[in-house]
């Protein structure tokens, strides 16, 4: 996600590579040039899970997606949209492509050089931006609708050296994909409608939108410095009761680089008041196709620490070491709080970009196989669960 990487050769080293090699970083496509304007591109990436808890050892496809970007004096846009099907954990399905969905595809117009407006499905301005940290598994604000989320609307930009402000209003979150959930065939995170397996699961619906991020830049010694804050409101309609529920979230955050050294904190408050027939003190969330109960009102904290190594070693340059802890903590009594710790490394390797992590949870739905559907709610696993997770791609 966050370097380009080299175009050609790759594609016939993949089935050779794809084995052995590790896990893929999702950075910008090294696209190739249509026009002056225009780049189009795209990555087709595989994964490794293994789990000796769980008997869990899977080697296969991962994702592959296309990318448009597009920039000139005034207009600007982009899209990417993503292909997953028949390999773990998608093995219920039968063929690539049986779950797909756009991440994003918006459209936009620059005023001048720090001010534009975009609309379409857009990545919400919440907190940390792009992401929560370094890690590919990306943190728990992922899997609560904070982190990477996107939604559809417009948003205004204002961009300089000191201070960056973004403000949007979304409609609605992101239409759903193709796929087997009835609200979670989506990329990122968002309320749901709940699946037949979701017990208590809920069926809300999320409009109405506005979204607002101030953050200021500044030098704090030898660290270049950021600090911000995020604001969320939105409104939940039940489809049950007809009755309208809200959401509200709040954020702060801190980014500071000093030479190889980067560190990322960041506290959020998700409180949601939803109008459900039964329990209020869930609300149902989905995405890559599936659904799952979050608990409506808790605290959110994130701390990334990494270390980029500098120069190149043969084929292998930009390794960056990173840890990263994040915790939900649960409002309700007898709701257990969620924890992810992951180490990692990303690096370059020739031209695959490649990351490899060791994910550590606990009441965490997508760690050491605990419960999908109620980790985030009520509890999971009460013990920490561990898991290799790792995944390579090449980027065209």
């Amino acid at each position: 996600m966050r370097h380009p990487l080299p175009r050609r050769t790759a594609l016939l080293l993949w089935p050779l590579l794809a084995a052995p090699l590790l896990a893929a970083f999702a950075l910008p496509a090294a696209a190739v040039q249509v026009t002056d304007n225009l780049d189009l591109g795209g990555a087709i990436r595989g994964r490794l899970d293994y789990d000796p808890d769980r008997d869990l050892s899977k080697l296969g496809f991962d994702t592959f997606f296309l990318t448009a970007t597009y920039d000139s004096d005034s207009w600007i846009g982009a899209a990417k949209y993503r292909f997953y099907g028949k390999h773990y954990p998608f093995d219920y399905t039968d063929e690539v492509g049986d779950v797909s969905f756009a991440e994003y595809a918006w459209l936009g117009y620059k005023f001048d050089a720090e001010r534009q407006l975009q609309a379409g499905l857009i990545p919400v301005p919440f907190g940390l931006q792009p992401y929560y940290g370094s890690t590919f598994f990306e943190t728990l604000g992922s899997v609560i609708g904070l982190e990477d989320a996107q939604d559809i609307g417009i948003k205004y930009q204002q961009k300089n050296a000191d201070w960056d402000l973004q403000a949007a209003w979304f409609a609605m979150p992101a239409e759903q994909g193709h796929g087997t959930s009835r609200g979670g065939t989506t990329y990122g995170t968002g309320v749901a409608t709940a699946d037949a397996y979701v017990v208590d699961g809920s069926d809300n619906h999320e409009e109405n939108i506005f979204v607002a991020r101030l953050a200021r830049h500044f030098q704090l010694g030898d660290w270049a410095s950021e600090a911000g804050v995020s604001a969320l409101t939105s409104t939940l309609e039940n489809q049950d009761t007809g009755g309208d529920g809200d959401r509200r979230a709040f954020a702060v955050h801190y980014l500071g680089q000093n030479g190889p050294w980067s560190v990322q904190v960041l506290a959020a408050r998700q409180q949601m008041s939803p109008d459900n027939p039964g329990s209020d003190r869930l609300v149902t969330f989905g995405s890559f196709d599936g659904t799952f109960n979050v608990a409506a009102r808790g605290n959110l904290y994130v701390a990334d620490l990494s270390y980029a190594l500098p120069g190149q070693y043969g084929w292998l340059s930009g390794v960056k070491l990173y840890a990263n802890y994040s915790r939900f903590a649960k409002d309700a009594s007898g709701f257990a709080d969620s924890e992810r710790f992951i180490a990692g490394s990303s690096f370059t390797l020739g031209p695959l970009w490649i990351a490899l992590e060791w994910l550590h949870g606990k009441h965490d739905p997508y760690i050491g196989g605990g419960s999908y559907t109620q980790s985030l709610g009520a509890g999971g696993s009460e013990r920490w669960e561990n898991q290799l997770y790792s995944n390579i791609g090449y980027y065209f």
